[in-house]
């Protein structure tokens, strides 16, 4: 059995999927880009700006499906550029404390809307 979780503060699906999925006790989450929910526009082309917001967009997810980041054990990262690996680091330590989950950076050729970041996360619920 199969849940959508729908977050109203978070960018609405640009495709055929649902923001997240809940089965049982575990939350997987569709990819998040930096999109503001309000306009459906990417927030700015300043990296650290789109990160911020996708972590901000994770935040919201999180809430609708009924946890807080903390419950997040795993996140995978897709940069259009690694370069801004240290700036992702940056960022996710304000949005996450130790122990940290389990992370997968990948660089990629392109993301939706011209992203230059996309994450998607499995968070599991007590």
């Amino acid at each position: 059995m199969k849940n959508k979780i729908q977050a109203d503060q978070a960018p609405q699906a640009i495709g055929p999927y649902s923001q997240a999925i809940r089965t049982g006790n575990v939350v997987y989450f569709s990819g998040q880009i930096p999109l503001d929910p309000n306009t459906m526009a990417l927030v700015a082309d300043d990296f650290a700006k789109q990160a911020t917001q996708v972590f901000a967009n994770l935040v919201e997810v999180c809430k609708a499906a009924g946890g807080s980041l903390e419950a997040i054990v795993k996140l995978t990262i897709y940069l259009t550029d690694l370069a801004h690996f240290p700036i992702v680091n940056e960022v996710m330590m304000q949005f996450f404390s130790e122990p940290y989950p389990a992370r997968t950076t990948l660089q990629v050729s392109a993301l939706p809307k011209n992203a230059q970041i996309e994450i998607e996360a499995i968070m599991v619920m007590e």
